[in-house]
């Protein structure tokens, strides 16, 4: 086993770094896609998610704490997620208000890295709720955001799609940390979660 591991090739090292460093670009690769102008439903809602850093901070740190918790919790705390999020977008485009919705985005963020950091695991049920909770925080921002010119439907299909991938991204991303390194690379993650969020709290 010893020289199995000498003699593999040190590239497949840096995938893990070289993934993080591909995340930390998507805002940046949203901004270029997303041209002025552009009215297409589902080109905006796809891009929607990726021009703000707490939300993609926040979807990634779903798929992190489902790497992390295992079992079950794998699929269905992005699937929580997800439904919720579109009955929270659904809330904000019928125009019905929720109290301190940034908050809770800014919230998501640093609660959700604070239980990966500490690797946290709670009952499924209990975090299903608290995922449940944050989407509909975030799913109301998506759903009042909406641009009056582009289809609804279209539009919710665009972000319900890009949050999948951010949280295929944190999924794979904790599974590869857990697989690959020995020490808790996926609760560094998520310190670094919540110094990120502080960060935004605090601008």
């Amino acid at each position: 086993m010893k020289n199995q591991n000498q003699t593999r090739n040190p590239l497949t090292s840096l995938k893990f770094p070289l993934l993080l460093a591909s995340l930390a670009l998507l805002p940046a690769l949203a901004q270029a896609h997303h041209l002025p102008g552009q009215t297409g439903g589902f080109a905006s809602g796809l891009g929607h998610p990726l021009h703000g850093l707490d939300h993609i901070l926040a979807m990634v740190a779903v798929g992190l704490w489902a790497a992390q918790s295992g079992g079950r919790s794998l699929w269905l705390l992005p699937l929580t997620f997800i439904s919720l999020m579109t009955v929270g977008g659904a809330l904000g485009l019928m125009g019905v208000q929720m109290p301190m919705v940034e908050a809770g985005i800014l919230a998501s963020v640093l609660i959700l890295g604070v239980l990966i950091a500490a690797a946290a695991r709670l009952p499924l049920a209990a975090g299903m709720t608290v995922v449940g909770l944050f989407a509909v925080f975030h799913g109301h921002a998506h759903g009042t955001e909406i641009p009056h010119a582009v289809s609804g439907v279209s539009y919710g299909i665009g972000f319900v799609l890009a949050t999948l991938g951010l949280h295929a991204c944190g999924l794979g991303l904790g599974l590869a940390a857990q697989n690959r390194f020995n020490v808790p690379v996926i609760r560094f993650a998520g310190a670094a979660v919540v110094i990120a969020g502080l960060c935004l709290w605090l601008a």
